[in-house]
């Protein structure tokens, strides 16, 4: 066999020298570190609990899902992707299976505590995103977690602080220990701050008697917070409504809108008080514009006293039936007549604004509740109506008297007036069905009183009224025999 002498070409070159040149050369192209370091490298691979991360060692380094953020129980496909250059803390180069253990939180950590020891020293200010709410504060992220306590999350304790996460807030640092790992932020000393010469222009402009709008910021038992754009007023429990109330919430609530009247601005004090009342309609003087004598309208009774009666004819707004007026007859005890929380019709008599006091009279029959009469009379039953300086009826808008049809195009005006019509044509039926009643029970209250009701007619003609009343005798029960006439007659309607 003949001896093969080709010469192999010669594919490499050895230009380090020895073995041991090598090794070393192939030392020196692995990074030298140590527990407790900063790396830096690319993801090359991200699994459920786990991130592997190429730094040039030999082997990659692996992130638990646990060490990618200072978020609890987060998906490491919303932390990091493949090719990112992540900044990750050395904790242990060989664990028990060999691996490199990293983690990007404590690197994070490391260089946010340079930071936020930086912005502490010079003052400043430090922004993060919300991302827990804990018992009593806040969590907040700042490249690490700070605490923010529910006390100092707005210039006054917010109770429901679940809004507040995913939101993006500034915060001074109260507290800073590396060695505890505590760090307490304040946003209310921020907003101090930031707002205090907002607050103090603010001020300045607001005057007494201004008309501003606002938002409910928080209720508290003696009265509600209002926002009125940066700056809280209170509106005190007394100034929130008309009539008496026993708790705010029962007239405003968090997020409402309101319109408040500057009632005082106290500059030193830094309190603005304000008035939600002021803004609306006195009840009084709604009543005294919608109701006029001989005006029948519905109420509740309230008290009994020796001298009448009170009836509640309005939310918040009493008036007197005097014992003169309670009867056809002298009432001895106004307790024959009504009783407490009954619901009866009234006659308006009289209505005193400056003294806020009305007079009412309860004496039956009243000509326009006659049980038997068929003439209704919208205007005494709360329909609106309105006469020019000749006393002229003025018709509702879109209404031609002379053709006694609506115009087209008052669709809406006409809805109105016909529904308002309905209303008070119910509340007449209403009080001839009262009306009916009460001359029914004539002859069993004045039995109550210890009178015959022929008797009790008799003295009711023989005192007057101190209260001005109409002074027609017609639907009065003169005698027994009126009384049993009408009794067979509501007894036969009623067949």
């Amino acid at each position: 066999m003949a001896e093969n002498t080709k010469e192999v070409p010669q594919v490499a070159i050895n230009d380090i020298g020895t073995v041991d040149d090598f090794i070393k050369a192939v030392d020196s192209t692995i990074k030298n570190f140590g527990d407790g370091d900063l790396v830096e490298g690319t993801v090359v691979k991200i699994d459920h609990d786990e991130v592997l991360l190429d730094i040039g060692y030999k082997t990659e380094g692996v992130i638990p899902s646990r060490e990618l953020s200072i978020k609890k129980d987060v998906d490491p496909d919303d932390v990091v992707k493949v090719g990112d250059t992540v900044e990750a803390l050395v904790i242990t180069k060989e664990d028990k299976e060999g691996r490199l253990i990293l983690s990007k939180k404590r690197a994070q950590y490391e260089r946010a505590w340079g930071e936020v020891e930086k912005i502490k020293e010079s003052d400043g200010v430090v922004e993060g995103t919300v991302i827990e709410a804990v018992k009593g504060g806040l969590i907040v992220d700042i490249g690490l977690r700070g605490f923010l306590p529910a006390s100092l999350v707005e210039m006054r304790r917010v109770r429901d602080l679940q809004p507040y996460i995913g939101q993006k807030i500034k915060a001074k640092i109260l507290e800073l220990d590396k060695n505890r790992n505590n760090v307490v932020l304040s946003r209310r000393q921020y907003l101090e701050e930031t707002q205090s010469e907002v607050r103090e222009t603010f001020l300045s402009q607001l005057k007494k008697g201004q008309i501003r709008e606002g938002v409910v910021s928080s209720i508290v038992n003696f009265g509600a917070f209002v926002d009125l754009g940066g700056v809280d007023g209170l509106i005190h429990v007394s100034e929130l409504s008309w009539k008496h109330i026993d708790h705010p919430s029962e007239v405003v609530k968090v997020g409402d809108k309101v319109t408040v009247e500057v009632l005082d601005v106290d500059l030193e004090r830094e309190r603005i008080s304000l008035s939600l009342k002021a803004t609306q309609e006195d009840p009084w003087q709604r009543f005294a514009r919608t109701h006029v004598p001989g005006q029948i309208v519905k109420g509740k009774v309230t008290k009994i006293v020796q001298f009448g009666v009170f009836i509640s004819v309005d939310d918040g707004i009493e008036g007197l039936v005097h014992i003169s007026e309670l009867a056809n007859r002298h009432v001895e005890n106004p307790e024959t007549v009504v009783k407490p929380g009954e619901e009866v019709f009234v006659k308006v008599i009289d209505v005193d604004l400056d003294r806020r006091r009305i007079s009412l009279s309860l004496k039956p029959p009243h000509d326009s509740g006659d049980p038997n009469s068929e003439d209704f009379a919208p205007a005494l039953y709360g329909m609106p109506a309105e006469y020019d300086e000749n006393g002229n009826y003025k018709y509702p808008e879109g209404f031609d008297p002379e053709t006694n049809e609506w115009i087209e195009g008052y669709e809406k005006q006409r809805e109105e007036w016909e529904s308002q019509y309905a209303a008070a044509h119910d509340l007449w039926e209403e009080h001839k069905a009262f009306v009916a009643k009460e001359l029914a029970n004539a002859e069993a209250s004045a039995a109550a009183d210890g009178q015959t009701e022929n008797h009790a007619a008799h003295e009711a003609e023989e005192e007057p009224s101190n209260y001005s009343s109409p002074a027609s005798g017609e639907g009065t029960l003169a005698s027994d025999d009126k009384l049993a006439a009408l009794r067979d007659e509501l007894l036969h309607q009623s067949k």
